[in-house]
């Protein structure tokens, strides 16, 4: 779904990714790469094509793409560098475009690891009337894209069923990207009055909420 944002467009895609298409960027938020291989670390049943599937669902936006920077807006990585790594350092060798880490809480790694391997480690990034974080933060004029939260929203039905999905979380001068990452979770929003939410169903961007 394309959506302007301070009369310049953003494509909305499935994954949870957002593309701006005059800078040709695409943001991805909280991956957390890792977390698949922490869990089984600690006893935590996780299927096995779990891992796999991360590094093919950044292939494939990227591949739809075909950014020219790639911008990983936080929470890359779950923890400390484990087996994931080395898929990860695989991924980047074939990922064409420049990438950037805006750093996260959880991306503990040394950012020598990341610059090693071509990857630039920012706190932040500030271009044009934009402002690019990984914790959700208000500034001056700026629009922020941040993640952090995991986004999610419930929907229910006139027989009392309920559906859990992910989604985008626009105020006024905020989008909050949804978590990309396989077992992330969702952390449930309440909508207020001025709020757009775009949810995530299968392989469409709905709109739930319009202000």
């Amino acid at each position: 779904m394309t959506i302007t944002i301070q009369n310049q467009p953003f494509i909305l895609h499935s994954s949870g990714a957002l593309f701006w298409e005059t800078k040709k960027w695409l943001l991805i938020s909280d991956v957390h790469l890792g977390k698949v291989s922490h869990f089984r670390k600690h006893g935590v049943a996780i299927p096995n094509n779990a891992i796999e599937e991360n590094f093919n669902r950044l292939t494939k936006v990227v591949e739809f793409f075909k950014p020219e920077k790639v911008i990983f807006l936080g929470d890359l990585f779950h923890s400390s560098k484990n087996t994931e790594w080395n898929l990860f350092e695989d991924w980047v060798a074939c990922c064409v475009g420049e990438i950037i880490l805006i750093a996260g809480n959880h991306d503990i790694i040394d950012e020598k690891q990341y610059t090693d391997i071509g990857i630039q480690i920012l706190q932040f990034l500030e271009v044009e009337d934009y402002l690019l974080t990984h914790h959700p933060t208000e500034k001056n004029v700026f629009f922020n894209f941040c993640g952090h939260i995991h986004p999610g929203i419930i929907l229910r039905g006139l027989g009392g069923q309920s559906l859990k999905l992910p989604c985008f979380f626009q105020k006024a001068n905020q989008m909050i990207l949804p978590a990309f990452g396989e077992f992330t979770g969702n952390h449930l929003m309440r909508p207020a009055q001025d709020n757009i939410i775009y949810a995530i169903a299968k392989d469409e961007i709905i709109i739930v909420k319009k202000n």
